[in-house]
């Protein structure tokens, strides 16, 4: 008896779908042209690293993933959700429920402690104390700050303030955590373990990871490594 044919499976939408980006600045007289024309694809679970020596656009492609910043031509999907046609409420939303940030400066809040600072995007999202502290509390524990929860960023390490950091940005099981120079202000060796905590995260957990990067060691364990110069892409290359 003859059956019917299946349909072929829909390849998954990916995190990030980029579109002839473009993203020009004036300054004084000078239209400086940011980024020129980018397309790019991302896919759940990667663990990419972007590169380029600075003014090559690898943080300003980055605030365009983020929703920080807005393009001058060209398109932005998360997950199928084209960013330029979100309102600002909406884009705020979306940065809350479905993104997660690592920035240089760490951006810790210096009155509250490691377990408040981590816990402030849940608490953004209405998640009841309660369940808000179990989530932090293992988070911080996953990410090496078992005991520490109650210092304030002063009493900690730079090393312990990046891994607040972390914490805060995968506490909400984000789709994608962005991370802007996240080794720049550390030691050699606490970057080394910063690196290994973030691959982790992304082996164990399935958190695709998207960095703007100088770090060579950031470049040696990414998995797919994107090189940009004058605001394109020159080089794509996956491991």
């Amino acid at each position: 008896m003859e059956t019917e044919a299946q349909p072929a499976a829909r390849a998954a939408t990916p995190i990030v779908t980029v579109r002839e980006l473009e993203r020009s600045y004036e300054q004084g007289p000078l239209t400086v042209r940011a980024l020129r024309g980018v397309d790019l694809e991302i896919e759940a679970g990667e663990f990419t690293a972007l590169m380029g020596p600075s003014g090559s656009g690898k943080t300003t492609l980055l605030n365009q993933i983020g929703a920080l910043d807005k393009p001058t031509a060209g398109t932005v999907s998360i997950e199928g959700q084209d960013l330029t046609r979100l309102s600002s409420g909406e884009l705020s939303d979306l940065r809350l429920s479905r993104l997660g940030f690592i920035f240089q400066s760490y951006n810790l809040i210096p009155v509250l402690s490691a377990l408040e600072n981590a816990e402030f995007v849940l608490m953004l999202r209405g998640m009841g104390a309660g369940e808000r502290r179990r989530v932090v509390m293992e988070t911080l524990a996953s990410v090496g700050l078992q005991g520490m929860e109650r210092r304030r960023p002063s009493e900690l390490s730079g090393g312990q303030q990046q891994r607040v950091a972390v914490a805060r940005a995968i506490a909400g099981k984000p789709a994608l955590v962005l991370a802007d120079e996240p080794t720049a202000n550390l030691d050699s060796k606490t970057g080394d373990d910063l690196i290994a905590l973030m691959k982790r995260l992304n082996e164990e957990h399935g958190i695709t990871f998207v960095f703007a990067t100088h770090d060579p060691k950031v470049m040696e364990a990414a998995r797919r490594v994107i090189m940009l110069e004058d605001g394109t892409i020159k080089q794509d290359i996956r491991k």
